[in-house]
């Protein structure tokens, strides 16, 4: 999948560094203290020939921000005066929260939300009936409000798909927590 070649402004053919971090600048629209960069979804970055070619990998396939993020990586691109670009999305490998940079999980504790743990790539079977069993005990994950880690899964499904709701049992406070993918 690809969005078209764009124009912009006429200028010099930046680096890849420059461009780097004027991606770093592009927020995501569902978590605004992110970047594109910190969340881990921008995949390559390369110049082939005169056009600035973008990779990203979104955080799933279904993702109801993704046009948005596109326009938000072209605007930051042409905003600089790239005169061609191309931003293509790449769904595999699919992405993972083990993407998340450590500055990202940690602008994710400071807005509220509970980062998600680091995935365990080797496990392969997912027991449900261990997980449901696990509903109602304490989650092991930590409360960004108050540090405490006796909280509880209150839904799988939070403010947005990628999201869980959980409830700190010791200062009360509901958060999101960023599921693990």
């Amino acid at each position: 999948m690809s969005e078209s070649v764009k124009s912009a402004a006429p200028d010099a053919s930046p680096t890849l560094d420059e461009v780097w971090a004027w991606l770093d600048d592009v927020p995501d629209p569902e978590i605004p203290v992110i970047s594109v960069i910190d969340l881990g979804i921008i995949r390559d970055v390369r110049w082939e020939g005169d056009e600035l070619v973008v990779v990203m990998t979104p955080t799933y396939s279904g993702c109801p921000a993704l046009h948005v993020i596109r326009e938000s990586i072209g605007e930051a691109i042409a905003a600089k005066g790239v005169k061609r670009y191309r931003v293509d999305t790449q769904l595999s490998p699919a992405w993972t929260t083990d993407w998340l940079t450590e500055r990202g999980r940690e602008q994710l504790r400071g807005y509220g939300i509970a980062p998600p743990a680091r995935s365990d790539r080797n496990e392969q079977v997912i027991d449900i009936s261990a997980i449901l069993a696990r509903k109602s005990q304490t989650s092991g994950v930590t409360c960004p409000q108050c540090n405490a880690g006796d909280t509880r899964v209150v839904s799988q499904f939070g403010s947005t798909p990628c999201k869980a709701l959980y409830r700190c049992n010791h200062c009360g406070e509901p958060f999101d927590y960023f599921k693990t993918h």
